[in-house]
Parts: C-alpha cells; sequence; structure tokens
C-alpha cells in the first residue's frame, strides 16, 4: 500500500512540474490560446481589407460568415480591435483606421511572399498553397518577411495573380475583370484566379487555369466554355467567377511565343523559345536541365504506341516528355539555334 501511494504522489509531483515548470505545459496552453486569439483579429483585418479594397461594406454578418464564428464571439471580436485603436466608428459598418489598414497590409504581404515562395521552391500541391501560408503568415516577422522577398527577386504578384503589398505598404488594385464579362470570340489573358474556396480552386487547377495564360471565350450562360493552348474547357458559373482577365485584341501567344512542342510531330526540328509561366521552378530547373532553354534545337523522333510520352532528341541526348510537360514548353520551327 505505502509503494502504491509513493508511486501515485510521484507520477502527480510529475505532472505538476511538467504543467508548471517555464516552458512547460500551462504556459505553452496560455501561449496557443493568445496566439489563436491574435490569428483570429488578424484574419478579422485581413477580411474588413479585402472589403475596403474591393469597395464593398464590411459588417459583423460578413465577419461571422468569413470567419465561421458565433455573432456573440464576433461582437467581442470587434470590441477588441476598437480597443487596440484598429477600428474606426464611421457609423458605416466595419472600417479600419489607419493602424488597422497597416497591420492587416503587413499580414497580407507576408501571406503572399509565403504563396509565392511555395510555388517557386517548393513541390506542394499547388491547391494547398492558400491554406500552408494562411498558418505561417501569423508567425512571420517584418524582417524575415522582407529576407525572403529579398531572396526570391521581390516579387511583385503571388502565384495567384494577387498584388504583393511593397515594404512600405503600398498595393496596387486589380486590372482585370471577370471572364463571365468577355463577349464570344473575345480572347483575354488570365490575370488573377481566386484561391477561395478551396475546392473551387481545385476544380480551376485541374482544368489548368492560371495566370498568364491566353483563353478565348466560346459561350456564356448556364456554362462556360473556353478555349486554350490545351484545349477546350467547361467551366461552371461559379468556377469562371473566380477568374479575372485582361481583354486582348486577338490571341498572341502564337506570335509571342511559337507554337508549342507538342505540336512537333516525329521528324520534325524546331528552336525553343520559351517555358510556360505554368512550368513551376522545380519542374522548369528539370528542364532546364535536360537542355531544354530558349536557342535549343530540339527534334522530336517517336511516340510511344500509346500516343504519350514522345522522345525528343536535345544536344545529342533522347530524353522523353509527357503531353502535359510539351505544352508547357513553345518552340519557332523558322527560328535557327542560338550560336
Amino acid at each position: 500500500m505505502p509503494l502504491i501511494i509513493l508511486i501515485i504522489t510521484a507520477g502527480v509531483l510529475v505532472l505538476l512540474w511538467r504543467l508548471l515548470r517555464p516552458g512547460g505545459l500551462l504556459e505553452e496552453w496560455g501561449r496557443l490560446r493568445l496566439m489563436s486569439g491574435r490569428i483570429l483579429m488578424e484574419d478579422a483585418l485581413k477580411y474588413i481589407h479585402a472589403c475596403e479594397y474591393e469597395r464593398r461594406p464590411a459588417d459583423r454578418d460578413g465577419l461571422v460568415q468569413s470567419l465561421r464564428i458565433p455573432a456573440k464571439k464576433a461582437d467581442q471580436l470587434i470590441s477588441r480591435l476598437k480597443s487596440h485603436g484598429l477600428l474606426t466608428d464611421s457609423g458605416k459598418g466595419l472600417r479600419l483606421s489607419q493602424k488597422g489598414r497597416d497591420h492587416a497590409v503587413r499580414i497580407i504581404r507576408a501571406h503572399r511572399i509565403w504563396e509565392r515562395y511555395l510555388a517557386d521552391e517548393t513541390g506542394l500541391d499547388e491547391a494547398s498553397w492558400h491554406r500552408h501560408a494562411h498558418r505561417r503568415e501569423h508567425s512571420l516577422t517584418a524582417e524575415e518577411v522582407d529576407s525572403l522577398a529579398a531572396d526570391l527577386g521581390n516579387p511583385a504578384f503571388d502565384p495567384h495573380g494577387d498584388p504583393i503589398p511593397t515594404a512600405t505598404g503600398e498595393l496596387p488594385p486589380h486590372n482585370g475583370q471577370p471572364l463571365t464579362t468577355l463577349a464570344p470570340g473575345e480572347w483575354a489573358v488570365v490575370v488573377h484566379v481566386e484561391d477561395e474556396p478551396e475546392l473551387l480552386y481545385e476544380q480551376l487547377v485541374a482544368a489548368g487555369v492560371h495566370p498568364g495564360m491566353q483563353i478565348q471565350l466560346l459561350e456564356s450562360g448556364k456554362r462556360i466554355r473556353i478555349w486554350t493552348r490545351n484545349g477546350e474547357q467547361i467551366l461552371a458559373p461559379p468556377l469562371a467567377a473566380l477568374v479575372s482577365v485582361v481583354p486582348l485584341a486577338e490571341e498572341t501567344d502564337s506570335t509571342s511565343h511559337g507554337e508549342l512542342l507538342a505540336d512537333l510531330k516525329p521528324g520534325e526540328k524546331a528552336v525553343v523559345t520559351a517555358i510556360s509561366p505554368a512550368c513551376r521552378k522545380q519542374e522548369r530547373r528539370r528542364l532546364m536541365d535536360l537542355g531544354i532553354l530558349p536557342g535549343t534545337t530540339i527534334e522530336a523522333v517517336m511516340r510511344s504506341p500509346a500516343g504519350d510520352p514522345t522522345a525528343y532528341r536535345v544536344r545529342g541526348t533522347l530524353i522523353a516528355l509527357r503531353k502535359e510537360q510539351s505544352r508547357t514548353i513553345y518552340i519557332s520551327r523558322g527560328a535557327q539555334e542560338a550560336a
């Protein structure tokens, strides 16, 4: 019996020590609780900033829907934001103070720089960039964000086409219009793809829609039919509503970059003119390591019996590329290989 009491006492003492020691469970729980509260405040600031940026009203009901919190929690959150001087009493819904606006822009900058990093430097699935960036944005310091931005070459846009705020807080407006506003037959270039809701964004990723690509609207109405260099795509109106474009006078892909390598038939040669921006960094680096560089001659040698992949000769070496890879490489049949 005394041994059992001794064991229980020892266990209680160990538990108390783990709870109460510096850096222990109790302190960690308090830190996470504070962190959770700060994240909620910063998410609220981002929601209100997005409303101001898009010139639409922000109110408590929108906050409830955006953050998925009860109305009572939203009221408490609004009171906290006001007590910290992050909101103003404008009498016209929720409005950020200059302090609140500056804080929101810092979080937006961290989010979009981190998304750019994920797109350019990792092999992370495209549909999960936003989710990972949302987790990371709240813990990055301004110095870490500036350092990462410098390493990436201070990009102006994130991989979805959203402008990245500068270190001084400047945020240019979008210059696109909804895809659904195009007239049938009109060409446009995609400048922005909204990454929320995630389930809809995943469908756009699967359809190959990305900033920088050129499209032609074929049909509008209950379904949206578009033509891309990868063929015809059919989008439901909710999907098309997530895509912003800038109209073009005509298709310019063929004149600016050339044909696609996928169009090259066995026995034909051409010169590489460019690699599509849709080809991300790791895959892009692999193609370049294989010798596929602008100015290099490439020859289609043979296709597999199933039609994919195709063997190409580059600088005396045979390589095999899948159709989805060869569609990211632009060629010119009349150009000469660079010396």
